[in-house]
């Protein structure tokens, strides 16, 4: 019955090890542990996260600094991954999801007292292209960034 059991576990487990894995391959870069654990880490994640959250997160699995930075660059290249400056020049990564609001550019909240960064619906910020207005407004490919306080700190 153990074995049974163990056997449900793996098989939970390795359909999303291999979807990780299958990922990477696809975008054209070898699949190593330390790329399905950024992948992974991202995956769960709520928020974009900085390479200083990755480092924490990920500094239990005996992956350094320099390993994870260098992971994320090549998921950013390869597209698997979005990387953004929120306005305050650090570095925030998202993996790039199909059908919801982690598909391609989205509007964050920041709030200015606590730092928090909140993902936000596409739908929740109207853009309408108008006479003068830059062709990339028109087209939806800026970044539109809030800032205030969040609900904590408001």
């Amino acid at each position: 019955m153990r074995k049974g059991i163990m056997g449900a576990k793996r098989i939970a487990v390795q359909p999303k090890l291999a979807d990780f894995q299958e990922r990477i391959r696809a975008s054209g870069l070898r699949s190593t542990a330390p790329r399905v654990a950024v992948l992974r880490e991202l995956e769960s994640a709520t928020a974009p996260m900085s390479h200083a959250d990755l480092v924490d997160a990920l500094g239990d699995e005996g992956y350094d600094r320099v390993t994870i930075y260098r992971n994320l660059t090549d998921l950013t290249e390869a597209g698997l991954v979005v990387r953004a400056d929120l306005g305050d020049h650090v570095w925030r990564f998202e993996l790039r999801r199909s059908g919801d609001e982690h598909s391609g550019n989205h509007p964050h909240f920041t709030c200015t007292d606590c730092g928090t960064v909140a993902c936000l619906p596409e739908e929740s910020i109207r853009i309408a292209g108008s006479k003068g207005v830059p062709r990339a407004v028109a087209q939806k490919s800026v970044d539109v960034q809030l800032r205030g306080l969040c609900d904590r700190c408001a």
